[in-house]
């Protein structure tokens, strides 16, 4: 009856993320603990060499998952939603979403995924003297630039997922510093675009005359608690075709999955640390100083406060791991076994922990895409062993967990080993870490650190968001982000820790040989299977 009413007087905070296969909504009470929830999964297409999602599956999506989410409810607590103290928006960071004065999305939606942009990212690299990664939102506007696409002349507003969907539901044209990061660098000292790069890039594009400044066509930018609109009445019926929610409901900046991942995990402090890892793969580290130098393989983005985050992200993670489990469970599907998914997950993932700790020889690389931290614009899901190789299930699925956090073991190591950044605590979220115990024990041996789960992480960005959106309504004066989430969030829980084993580590550092000399085999398939 007290979560009736929570509900029913508007009280509960609603997050909604959209990842890479699934959009979820989360709903949280007073205490921040969640009361419902909502998914719909949904995949990106390839379409004309471009990965990307149709603006009708992004609505449909968000109105489905909306709608199990209102259902559940229901169902639960004999209540509709009418009002909410707050909502948040998050959403898959960087990519490419153009659109004109009439508000028309000017080309198909270039996601984080595509590696297209190599060039401009060198290029704008070199002239900022600052690492711009290909997938993030400069690099693809310049590569359009570059290539002399007709649309760029008539771009009004350049922004993100995150940022479109919030600016569809309010009006705004805003972004949270941390997705803002994802889309042009940050200036530490402003918590806005870097006007210096702003001049620059200016500088580069004035020959084309184009009728817009990059201070024209972005979004302004905001720090989280922060007032970034509100629900408008045509934003409450695209979001609750039930026409139930009403309008004037307060809304945070829109956040990038990365920021809500560190505020679902408590990590938004300077020394602490968090990797998600599910579709793609991501380590964040809070930076206490600037690094020494420009490396490549790290990105420099900001927590949703605006602190700057050495970030390490790879396109690649549990998509190949994902498609040997199904096929062993379609093999064991054709003996007339009905294997529940979460239980087969569990029994392979622990199954790998009985293998040699190097794999026995064994090596895959999970390259659905390209990987730009080993320099792969395209990729190719590769498993490769000599005869002499120790090939057992145990190895098998070892191997294939090894290699979900092979790319990430190559950036953190310059972080950890060349830059000396200190972390007190790394956080693990998402997929790799549903079956306890186990992805975090590869992800303390891939960083030789200790690891923490928390129980809550399982809930993932859906949560983080409407963490952030509680923090809006809720903080007091002067009240920081990291001190709301430390005291009136998580109270002091740390989580479950794993300490590395040292075999693991050892064995860890063995197979990342074989990794590095196996990509020339993972060059030649590229090139021989077009």
């Amino acid at each position: 009856m007290g979560i009736n009413e929570i509900i029913s007087s508007g009280r509960a905070v609603l997050g909604i993320e959209f990842g890479s296969t699934r959009i979820k909504a989360v709903l949280i009470g007073e205490d921040h603990v969640p009361i419902a929830s909502g998914s719909h999964d949904w995949e990106n297409r390839y379409e004309n060499g471009i990965w990307t999602y149709h603006l009708d599956d992004i609505w449909t999506g968000l109105q489905d998952c909306y709608s199990k989410l209102a259902q559940e409810v229901e169902e639960r607590y004999g209540t509709k939603i009418h009002k909410l103290a707050a909502i948040g928006f998050s959403a898959m960071m960087h990519g490419y979403m153009v659109f004109n004065k009439q508000g028309e999305l000017l080309v198909p939606f270039r996601t984080w995924r595509n590696t297209i942009t190599e060039e401009a990212a060198g290029k704008l690299s070199k002239v900022f003297d600052f690492n711009i990664p290909q997938r993030w939102s400069i690099a693809h506007l310049y590569q359009a630039i570059l290539h002399g696409e007709e649309h760029v002349k008539d771009i009004a507003y350049q922004t993100t997922l995150a940022g479109y969907i919030h600016w569809r539901l309010t009006g705004e044209k805003v972004l949270g510093v941390g997705e803002a990061s994802g889309m042009f660098p940050i200036d530490p000292e402003t918590g806005d675009f870097n006007k210096r790069m702003m001049a620059q890039f200016g500088e580069l594009i004035e020959e084309k005359q184009y009728p817009w400044s990059l201070e024209d066509i972005f979004p302004r930018v905001l720090r989280a608690g922060e007032s970034a609109g509100v629900l408008t009445a045509e934003g409450a019926r695209l979001l609750d075709v039930g026409g139930n929610l009403e309008a004037g409901i307060p809304l945070c900046p829109p956040e990038g999955d990365a920021g809500t991942g560190m505020a679902a995990t408590n990590s938004v402090a300077p020394r602490t640390g968090n990797v998600s890892a599910g579709t793609s793969v991501f380590a964040m580290v809070v930076l206490e100083q600037q690094l020494k130098k420009v490396h490549p393989e790290l990105d420099l983005v900001t927590t949703p406060a605006g602190d700057t985050v050495a970030m390490v992200h790879c396109n690649n993670c549990t998509s190949d791991l994902n498609a040997w489990v199904s096929i062993l469970k379609e093999f064991a599907e054709s003996f007339g076994i009905e294997a529940d998914t979460d239980q087969l997950y569990a029994t392979l993932y622990h199954k790998a922990l009985e293998g040699d700790a190097d794999c026995g020889g064994l090596l895959a690389y999970n390259y659905f895409s390209g990987e730009h931290i080993t320099g792969f614009e395209e990729g190719r899901p590769l498993f490769v062993r000599t005869p002499e190789s120790r090939f057992t299930l145990a190895n098998f699925m070892r191997t294939h967990l090894f290699t979900s956090l092979g790319a990430l073991k190559t950036g953190l190591d310059i972080l950890l080993q060349e830059e000396k950044v200190t972390i007190d605590q790394i956080f693990g979220h998402g997929g790799l870490f549903k079956t306890k115990g186990v992805g975090q024990k590869i992800l303390a041996a891939a960083m030789d650190a200790p690891v923490s789960v928390m129980e809550t992480a399982g809930e993932g960005g859906a949560w983080g968001i409407a963490l952030l959106a509680s923090y809006r309504i809720h903080k007091k004066e002067n009240q920081t982000l990291a001190d709301y989430l430390s005291n009136q969030v998580f109270g002091g829980e740390a989580g479950v820790c794993i300490e590395p084993d040292q075999k693991d580590v050892d064995g860890f550092n063995q197979f990342m040989k074989r990794y590095r000399a196996g990509l020339a085999i993972e060059r030649a398939a590229v090139e021989a299977m077009r």
